[in-house]
């Protein structure tokens, strides 16, 4: 699949979902979506106090905030990069995995992606119908 082709397919999916929220709003935005899924996922893995030493350690040594992760994929990786070494990649997928199935998409591994270019794809599909 090209990449041309692939983001039409993201936009299509983005232009059309409709995501509940615990509050009821019809629609939540992309990064608030990623920001909640990347939060599912640490404390899946790691447990509330686990996600919380990590969004510390993220805000005290890389100054990403929480809600500042789907804006800054490249500094959310390299300071999970710092604290979690090889388990990065893995927890990254994981991560992608999830919100790919949120969205209603199939994730596909792809030769010199990194968890950046998939987010900044999402994203760029969300901003091309947004």
């Amino acid at each position: 699949m090209t990449k041309q082709r692939r983001t039409m397919e993201i936009s299509d999916v983005l232009s059309t979902m409709t995501l509940e929220t615990n509050s009821g709003e019809k629609t939540e935005r992309l990064d608030d979506l990623s920001v909640n899924v990347v939060d599912e996922t640490l404390k899946q893995i790691f447990k509330e106090t686990g996600a919380k030493v990590i969004y510390d350690y993220l805000e005290n040594n890389s100054h990403l905030k929480r809600e500042e992760i789907a804006e800054k994929p490249e500094v959310f990786s390299l300071g999970l990069q710092r604290l979690l070494g090889s388990a990065t990649p893995v927890i990254e997928r994981l991560i992608l995995k999830n919100l790919y199935s949120r969205l209603e998409l199939n994730f596909r591994e792809r030769r010199g992606y990194e968890f950046s270019d998939y987010v900044k794809e999402l994203r760029k599909g969300a901003i091309g119908k947004g």
